[in-house]
């Protein structure tokens, strides 16, 4: 009868504090997660228009970059969501150990105290009054009595707490482990889809290498592509007066380089293959790995910031008097039309040209055309 009642106490136990072991939510982490969905989406919306478009090579390029992009975004956001998870695993293993070295230090003295009061029989602490005749003994007895009362049952809703937090880290320690599965398996999946949009460019860009033709139209459409851009940016400079900058000339010889890396391709006329194809280029290609942060040369105000055929995606910064600095390759852009930047502010970031490799353009344009920028650039 005796364990019985014990055995039932304690199986009431099992009941209350889930919400006190609840981890807080990372800022930080869903900051990030909130950028990458961002991210993805204007990926996808980019995605989606490419594929209404005329087909030509530079498109064909671009849909094919784009989808390693969003495949990427995909695959990082999968993997952030996995260290997240692996974090709350391993906080939760924490908090199950100590809550269960709680539990263990707490049940025996639980189980003492119930098996106390059940010996003092149904009155318990109560009977203690009896055995006093005394009104001012009485009054001291009722007052002990209350408060050992109080007390147990403190004692036992601390335990039950206790016991009801241990059970629902466990239960969250199996969800997580099911959800640590489940990412695991979309992160190999996510990789293989990055493998597959990479061997596709790669087998384009490899085609066109070796087919005159296509290297010709190729060549075609870079042209077109330059042309196109000149006529915007003048656009761009018939669209409003600028703001007052400190004129860009001034720094000729000792502007700030936009990211740190490697030449690879001059201003001027450039042969693109082995088949001597030759193309205009009005600015440079610089070879640096994909990512990198691309910083303003001068203070301005950014007047065109999204994709551009044939120049990835593009950020220009007007500095009036009509000099222009262009970005392009980029992977992503951090700043929006309109805004105003100082030198060395960051842009975005670089990303990989047509021909899928890491790169970045930079262009400058002093009183409305093209320059070299390495005359400008500091040594």
């Amino acid at each position: 009868m005796e364990s019985l009642f014990i055995r039932s106490s304690l199986a009431l136990l099992l009941a209350v504090m889930g919400q006190q072991a609840a981890p807080q939510p990372d800022r930080g982490a869903e900051g990030a997660s909130q950028r990458a969905a961002e991210r993805i989406r204007a990926l996808q919306r980019e995605s989606d228009a490419l594929a209404s478009q005329e087909r030509t090579i530079l498109v064909d390029l671009r849909k094919l970059e784009v989808e390693r992009q969003l495949k990427n975004e995909q695959l990082s956001t999968i993997e952030r969501d996995l260290a997240d998870t692996r974090r709350k695993l391993a906080a939760s293993v924490k908090r199950e150990a100590s809550l269960k070295d709680v539990a263990e230090t707490e049940g025996p003295i639980v189980e003492a105290r119930l098996v106390r009061l059940y010996k003092l029989g149904r009155a318990g602490y109560w009977r203690l009054l009896l055995d006093f005749d005394h009104l001012e003994s009485i009054g001291r007895a009722y007052r002990m009595a209350a408060a050992m009362n109080r007390l147990d049952r403190e004692r036992v809703q601390q335990h039950q707490r206790t016991l009801e937090a241990l059970a629902n880290e466990r239960a969250a320690l199996e969800a997580q482990a099911k959800q640590i599965a489940r990412l695991q398996q979309e992160a190999a999946a996510a990789r293989e889809a990055v493998e597959r949009a990479v061997t596709t460019r790669t087998a384009l860009v490899k085609s066109i290498d070796e087919r005159r033709d296509l290297n010709a139209q190729l060549a075609g459409e870079l042209e077109t592509a330059r042309q196109r851009l000149d006529s915007r940016v003048s656009q761009l400079g018939a669209e409003k007066p600028p703001p007052v900058n400190l004129p860009l000339k001034a720094f000729r010889g000792a502007l700030p380089w936009p990211a740190n890396g490697i030449v690879t391709g001059h201003f001027g006329r450039q042969q693109t293959s082995r088949f001597g194809t030759p193309i205009a280029r009005s600015g440079v290609e610089i070879s640096l790995a994909e990512g990198v942060p691309v910083q303003a040369i001068h203070e301005g105000t950014v007047v065109y910031a999204e994709q551009f055929t044939g120049y990835g995606d593009l950020v220009i910064v007007e500095h009036g008097d009509g000099a222009y600095s262009l970005y392009g390759y980029l992977s992503g852009i951090d700043v929006t039309r309109g805004q105003r930047v100082e030198s060395r502010a960051r842009v975005g970031v670089s990303g990989r040209n047509p021909s899928g490799n890491p790169a970045l353009y930079f262009e400058l344009r002093v009183d409305g055309k093209p320059v070299d920028p390495l005359q400008w650039l500091k040594r």
